[in-house]
């Protein structure tokens, strides 16, 4: 198999991999190649490490679930890594280059007792946190982690927001959810097991899927790589100052950038004075560093942070409707 066929492929199941009975032989069909061969590259991606899951990705706020970036100063960062990492909304957690240095993102469940905020108060006084700082999403601008592997993307691109068809969730959509979240094996019916046990066909699931997709329940049902291995060695969360009045104008404009895969407007405290968030991904730093000067030069804002990440604690897709929230607040109640 090619290197043009293998890049093509990790492609296309980024933007997306079909919710169809024989979704190897389709993508197979569309990057000219056949099933077998297709498995087999997948297989072999997944035991290189350079896909690291297939599976679901669905919106934790339509979902009722609150979130928030959040950022501990530590000093047995390891420890409180630990600590942090034990909480089942805890998707990613990154050691990063501030005196802030480990940075979180946390998710609590729709029917938490204990809520966002004692949450992190919480896990800040277990893991000897000395200043913490909650920064959830004010605006989001852009959030599609899509690695150029190809190297054939525009500069710069336009951000797609789609008109949401509200929808009210049954239980089927709830079972669905909980199948939907769990990582795609390498075999030509991957699905399988899912309808038989929902007890639907597959016109069935495609719908569904279909209406939570439009509702934005569900943004899209893709693969995930391991930067590195995947060649983008260099990722920078930049922090920008920017001017209130001209804030979401800003966002907007660096969400643009293909290189950007997050954009959000956080709050700002006295200790943090930067609200516009973005994660810049390059094969370099000096890629990163260079696609970030442009911005700076477009946006006119000068002052503006670097945060490298040098340490990944976890990096997973959160289990939505799972037990283990329940049990992790029934452990820390008493405090």
């Amino acid at each position: 198999m090619t290197e043009t066929i293998e890049k093509e492929f990790l492609t296309q199941i980024q933007k997306n991999f079909p919710v169809t009975r024989r979704p190897f032989a389709e993508i197979a069909e569309r990057i000219g190649s056949d099933e077998g061969e297709v498995l087999d590259l997948y297989r072999r991606l997944k035991e290189e490490k350079i896909i690291r899951q297939t599976s679901a990705i669905f919106d934790t706020k339509t979902l009722g679930y609150r979130s928030s970036l959040v950022a501990f100063k530590v000093a047995d960062i390891d420890r409180a890594a630990e600590i942090v990492n034990s909480h089942p909304g805890v998707s990613h957690n990154y050691e990063r280059n501030n005196p802030y240095n480990l940075w979180f993102t946390i998710a609590v469940a729709p029917d938490s007792k204990l809520g966002l905020e004692r949450t992190v108060e919480i896990l800040a006084k277990e893991s000897g946190a000395e200043e913490f700082i909650i920064l959830p999403t004010k605006k989001m601008f852009k959030i599609s982690v899509q690695l150029d592997v190809k190297g054939d993307r525009a500069k710069k691109e336009k951000v797609k927001r789609a008109k949401k068809e509200p929808m009210d969730l049954e239980p089927l959509h709830y079972e669905m959810i909980q199948w939907l979240q769990k990582d795609i094996e390498p075999v030509p019916e991957p699905f399988a097991d899912m309808v038989e046990a929902l007890d639907i066909d597959y016109e069935t699931l495609r719908q569904e899927v279909e209406r939570m997709q439009k509702a934005g329940v569900m943004r899209r049902f893709a693969a995930i790589l391991y930067h590195r291995k995947a060649g983008f060695t260099a990722n920078a969360m930049v922090v920008w100052r920017v001017p209130e009045e001209r804030a979401e104008a800003i966002g907007e404009t660096v969400a643009a950038y293909s290189a950007v895969s997050h954009c959000y407007l956080r709050p700002v405290y006295p200790n943090w004075p930067y609200p516009l968030f973005s994660m810049v991904h390059g094969k370099s730093k000096e890629e990163v560093e260079a696609i970030v000067e442009e911005m700076a030069k477009e946006i006119g804002v000068k002052e503006y942070s670097y945060l490298y990440s040098t340490r990944e604690f976890k990096k997973v897709r959160i289990q939505y409707f799972s037990p283990e929230f329940e049990k992790w607040e029934a452990a820390h109640a008493a405090l």
